[in-house]
């Protein structure tokens, strides 16, 4: 077994290994369908498991982990290699090859992410919020505001978005302001169904509140203001499913009849395809303020993020436990 975790700043990866298939038991430390593939696709922030048999003739096997980008933006385009070498190969054997997906493989990717399924077990089944509470709709994307400081940028700097809101982070932390009930930190007013309108986006410290155990469909829209692109979007404090995906814009009326609610896979982090959605269900029942945003390195440092507020239940075991009392303060 193979435990895959793809820990780059900004690229999406294929993995492959010359010569061999790999059979795909678990994502995001949840199982899935065993599948079998030659090729892995994983995004910052993505943990993949997977099993291979050696059962290829003596000798050694290159191994490639190359980027995947289908938008028009530059990316490292080189590949890492290793090898696996079977016990008693000479030294001198030459490397059986693999060549790696092209760089812009949008089937290779989507081919590997149809292909995952939850378990759906008796053991492990597949918790389908079935019944929503809240119904959702984020943008995900780039936009330009004005820096007069930025001489480079003509006055003008990238900045990244949900909603069109810019996260600002804070310098108390949310967590903390959210048990003390701290006033000044952040508001809960974060927008929902509020496509931008234009490059500039709002600046701001908003978070959207959660009453416990109530369930979440979200779906997440990539815009194409600046330029599209795939978004591994990362939730903390949860497992969420994900029910469904396109490309284009979401349409509410047709699309939700294509929903997978039966075993659709679960996990943590997930891409938003460029030009595409994606919709994912959770059910809020981890008390808590919770981030989620963008994997690569360079949106979440613009302001691709935003925050949960999950409200405590009934009882101590539905309730935010206090912090220790030498946990020191931000």
């Amino acid at each position: 077994m193979l435990r895959l975790i793809n820990a780059a700043l900004n690229e999406e990866l294929f993995f492959k290994i010359a010569g061999h298939k790999l059979t795909v038991v678990e994502v995001d430390a949840t199982y899935v369908k065993p599948f079998k593939t030659d090729t892995v696709l994983i995004a910052p922030g993505q943990t993949t498991n997977v099993l291979v048999s050696a059962d290829q003739s003596s000798g050694k096997y290159l191994v490639a982990a190359s980027p995947f980008m289908d938008a028009p933006i530059a990316v490292d385009n080189r590949t890492a290699t290793a090898t696996v070498s079977y016990a008693g190969t000479l030294s001198s054997a030459q490397t059986t090859p693999t060549n790696p997906p092209p760089q812009n493989a949008t089937a290779v990717a989507n081919k590997f992410t149809n292909s995952l399924r939850s378990l759906n077990s008796q053991k492990f089944p597949a918790a389908v919020p079935q019944k929503i509470d809240h119904n959702l709709f984020f943008t995900v994307g780039l936009g330009i505001n004005p820096c007069p400081s930025c001489k480079a940028g003509n006055g003008s700097r990238v900045v990244a978005g949900i909603n069109n809101v810019t996260f600002v982070m804070p310098t108390t932390a949310l967590l903390q302001a959210h048990f003390f009930n701290l006033n000044g930190v952040f508001t809960t007013d974060f927008p929902t169904g509020t496509p931008p309108t234009n490059l500039a986006t709002t600046r701001g410290t908003k978070v959207y509140r959660l009453g416990y155990n109530s369930t979440v469909q979200l779906v997440m829209q990539d815009t194409a203001i600046i330029s599209p692109e795939n978004h591994p979007i990362h939730l903390h404090g949860f497992n969420f499913f994900a029910v469904g995906r396109g490309i284009g814009n979401y349409n509410p009326k047709s699309d939700p009849k294509k929903f997978n609610l039966v075993d659709p896979v679960e996990r943590n982090t997930i891409g938003v395809p460029s030009g595409g959605w994606v919709a994912i269900r959770f059910r809020a029942d981890n008390p808590g303020v919770w981030f989620m945003h963008c994997h690569l390195e360079i949106h979440t440092t613009w302001g691709l993020k935003m925050a949960f507020l999950v409200d405590n239940g009934k009882g101590p075991n539905q309730s935010l436990l206090p912090p220790p009392g030498d946990l020191p303060k931000c």
